[in-house]
């Protein structure tokens, strides 16, 4: 197998001018994909709209748009009338937090977006059912909050329903002191809610086991995710959201040293 590559990941809240200041550096710094969360206060598609204009080779992708809050017809529009380039873009995808119909939801969307054109996609998947649906439906997967060992397994999982599926992982990365207590803070969050702490209990880990917390520990986590999956994606967390602490934080991390 080989080793799966390196991307990053910024807050859909960052917004689509910072994105664009940020984005030729992140291309230069020799990072496979730009992922950019899609949340209530922060657009993925306008903020990669945004990279692509200021970019040529870089990869876009969304982690993930929830579906039951942004419909997948309205996502394909959106993917059209922003003029986003299908041959770099991943379209990630979520159930969101309605919990009943999660998979059919999942499913259908899927196939719009397919029907719609858009030729790649990837369902953000916590339980083996819906990664199941995303390797056998999707183009693969995107893992969140699991260390190496355990995305291993999962990669390992999809491929047997799939051979072809790409398997991505999100790991909330920190590599100055001062974006620590951001870092245990999202931890914390995410440790609150009942689904992921169930999922932490399952693969018997703290929730803080699946971060990269030091940047003297960053050589060792990407080698060991990198030999586990398809695609590693470093997911920022800075001491504030400003232009600088990300281009910093790409500086810092990237393949190619700027």
């Amino acid at each position: 197998m080989s080793r799966g590559v390196v991307s990053i990941g910024f807050a859909g809240s960052l917004g689509p001018d910072a994105v664009a200041r940020i984005a030729p550096s992140v291309e230069a710094a020799g990072f496979h994909t730009l992922w950019i969360n899609d949340t209530p206060d922060g657009d993925a598609l306008a903020a990669l709209a945004a990279a692509a204009r200021v970019t040529t080779t870089l990869r876009l992708a969304t982690g993930v748009v929830p579906v039951d809050r942004r419909p997948p017809s309205r996502i394909a529009a959106e993917v059209a009338s922003l003029a986003l380039p299908l041959d770099r873009l991943t379209i990630g995808i979520g159930s969101g937090v309605a919990k009943e119909g999660a998979l059919a939801r999942v499913g259908e969307a899927i196939a719009v977006l397919h029907d719609a054109g858009l030729p790649r996609v990837l369902v953000g998947a916590l339980g083996p059912r819906m990664r199941r649906l995303g390797a056998e439906r999707a183009e693969g997967v995107l893992l969140n909050w699991v260390p190496p060992a355990e995305a291993s397994v999962q990669a390992e999982e999809a491929r047997a329903h799939s051979a072809t599926s790409h398997v991505a992982v999100y790991v909330r990365t920190a590599i100055v002191d001062a974006a620590r207590e951001r870092l245990d803070a999202e931890t914390a969050r995410y440790a609150s809610f009942p689904n992921y702490a169930a999922n932490f209990a399952r693969m018997g880990v703290d929730a803080a086991d699946t971060t990269i917390r030091d940047v003297t520990k960053l050589g060792g986590a990407l080698e060991a995710y990198t030999a586990a999956v398809d695609e590693v994606v470093l997911r920022a967390i800075v001491p504030d959201d400003s232009v600088s602490a990300y281009l910093d934080f790409v500086r810092r991390t990237g393949p190619t040293p700027l």
